[in-house]
């Protein structure tokens, strides 16, 4: 297993470098390789809620960067996937609004069905979102390699940005 760097911008144009260097004494349990698995498909329902509510909301910036700040939480939740051989190939990237698991397809419709309604709405679909990843992150990081919860560790913080400006913009918003 090698390691794989992951450039990410952030809003003020700086860059973090995030390292995935699997640990290669490190084997996963079944659990631990369906949790990678789950924090991929979420990345993916995040970045697609935001996308379909920026197309709605052309005007409200929050969603064109949190979608391209998605995508890159994407791509490293799937290069950990890779780097410890769980399968993502079902899971087309493409396809805006399309999950297997049925769980996480009704999240999607519900999201974006309440995000249609109003700006307001859609701001707070977007800090529910974000609450909820840095909550699913901490718990998903229990017991996990310290490569993997390193990586989920700089999601998490991220994600508080990814919060606060959610935040910022339900109160512009309101």
């Amino acid at each position: 297993r090698r390691q794989r760097q992951m450039c990410i911008r952030d809003r003020d144009k700086r860059i973090y470098i995030m390292s995935i260097k699997p640990n290669t004494t490190d084997i996963l349990t079944h659990g631990q390789n369906e949790m990678l698995f789950i924090i991929y498909q979420k990345e993916k329902v995040a970045r697609d809620v935001y996308r379909t509510l920026r197309g709605i909301y052309e005007n409200e910036t929050t969603f064109a960067f949190m979608q391209y700040a998605e995508q890159r939480h994407l791509d490293c939740a799937r290069e950990l996937c890779e780097a410890y051989g769980v399968e993502t190939s079902k899971i087309n990237e493409d396809r805006l609004g399309e999950f297997e698991s049925p769980v996480l397809q009704t999240l999607y419709d519900e999201c974006t069905k309440k995000g249609k309604q109003s700006l307001l709405d859609a701001l707070e679909v977007g800090e529910f979102l974000e609450s909820t990843d840095i909550e699913d992150l901490e718990q998903a990081s229990i017991g996990m390699p310290s490569d993997v919860a390193d990586v989920y560790s700089k999601l998490q913080t991220r994600n508080i940005t990814h919060l606060g400006a959610f935040q910022s913009a339900i109160l512009k918003a309101a």
